[in-house]
């Protein structure tokens, strides 16, 4: 097994850029650290985490390896790897902390969920990991099923709550249909949830999202200072990269509707310094795209005729689609964040472009992907046969739905 150090992972992560002058929120991680670990005292754990977990300028799994009376017995890392630096998608291998000593065990490799050989001699599963609010982002597909590991070894699941970047009050999209069931989309819950990654494991386990839940000790460190209208900036937390292609919160805002286009032969930004706020193909005229778009008027957003060239981009993407070729397309210019409707936009945009592609057919090249990302196989027929604004009213009963159930398991006002 390869053998990682943790200093490595600080020193790319971690830099004064990052300092946390301003915070208003404290999260799940720094509250427990403020407690000196007391939940922890006297036991071994197994650290779910990846570069994200942090509390000040600091790493979890530092900050738990220097405690009194508490072991890292082994960590796990999901998509993207422990230091977040790998791919989407790209298989990653198990390994060994030199700081620790403790196994390195992946969750996006040989098995998709901790094995009972993984749990041996564990006594608690702590999870710390910053979640972007999509359903399809798979950080939440690794936390409910290091939960339904847990509950079968018997073990509690403590999860150290971090903000919803796109707030507690958003909530939007298709909720999942059973038949598109995957590891982008394990639970019936609409595409921008509007939850917290606490207040998700709540009504994941309350709402039996997933079988063998019911006698999970399941526990949840909770913030302090968020409250649900925030969005990241207001927390004044510094954003850290979730993942190689979200390296900003503009980023993160957008994501959640232009990620549809990964459904498409169309590029969705990938290779650019801008993923997912560049949309482009070769046969785009962006200026006309651009037009049809800002006539709709869409709140706290305009758009922006460009033209770019994906390219390997080191630490992003070494292979993105439509590479080497010159695109026609927009660039999404958010100019006011609260108004912004990431999903709504988000269709618009894909409806757009699925108008006016050569070959709708030849554009749509994913279906199965874009039923797997919207959560319904009716989207596909819906972007040919209706209008934008029809296609989003066709959702708002099942959210309507959903945001009821939802409020049981809220921490937060």
């Amino acid at each position: 097994m390869a053998r990682l150090s943790i200093l490595f992972l600080l020193h790319f992560v971690l830099m004064p850029a990052f300092a946390t002058q301003g915070q208003s929120v404290k999260t799940g991680a720094q509250v427990l650290v403020e407690s000196d670990f007391a939940r922890l005292q006297g036991l071994r754990t197994g650290l779910i985490v990846n570069h994200t977990a942090r509390a000040g300028n600091k790493h979890l799994i530092n900050l738990v390896h220097e405690a009194d009376g508490v072991t890292v017995a082994a960590l796990f890392g999901p998509e993207h790897g422990l230091r977040g630096l790998e791919e989407d998608g790209v298989f990653i291998a198990d390994g060994v902390d030199d700081m620790t000593g403790a196994p390195i065990y992946s969750l996006y490799g040989q098995s998709r969920q901790p094995t009972p050989a993984m749990l041996e001699g564990l006594d608690v599963l702590v999870f710390d990991i910053q979640d972007v609010g999509a359903r399809f982002y798979t950080f939440i597909s690794t936390m409910g099923l290091a939960m339904q590991s847990a509950a079968k070894a018997g073990l509690p699941f403590i999860v150290l709550d971090r903000p919803n970047p796109l707030s507690g009050s958003y909530v939007s999209g298709f909720v999942l249909e059973p038949e598109q069931t995957s590891f982008v989309g394990q639970y019936a819950i609409p595409v921008a949830h509007g939850l917290t990654i606490g207040e998700l494991a709540r009504l994941i386990q309350g709402e039996r999202l997933l079988s063998g839940l019911e006698e999970l000790e399941l526990e949840v460190i909770a913030m302090e200072g968020w409250t649900r209208d925030m969005q990241w900036p207001d927390t004044g937390l510094p954003w850290v990269n979730t993942s190689p292609n979200i390296p900003s919160f503009e980023t993160a805002l957008v994501y959640p509707g232009t990620c549809f286009f990964e459904s498409t032969s169309a590029s969705e930004g990938r290779g650019t310094t801008q993923p997912f706020v560049h949309v482009g193909a070769p046969w785009a005229d962006g200026a006309e795209l651009a037009h049809r778009l800002n006539d709709y008027d869409l709140a706290g957003v305009t758009f922006e005729a460009v033209t770019f060239t994906p390219r390997p981009t080191e630490g992003m993407d070494l292979n993105p689609k439509l590479s080497g070729q010159k695109l026609g397309g927009l660039r999404i210019k958010v100019s006011d964040r609260l108004k912004y409707r990431p999903v709504e936009v988000g269709i618009h945009i894909l409806h757009v472009f699925y108008n006016a592609a050569p070959d709708a057919y030849d554009f749509l090249s994913r279906p199965q992907w874009l039923a797997r990302l919207s959560g319904t196989d009716r989207l596909h027929s819906m972007l040919g046969s209706m209008q934008p604004a029809d296609i989003i009213a066709s959702w708002q009963e099942e959210v309507a739905d959903f945001k009821a159930r939802s409020q049981r398991y809220y921490l937060y006002d």
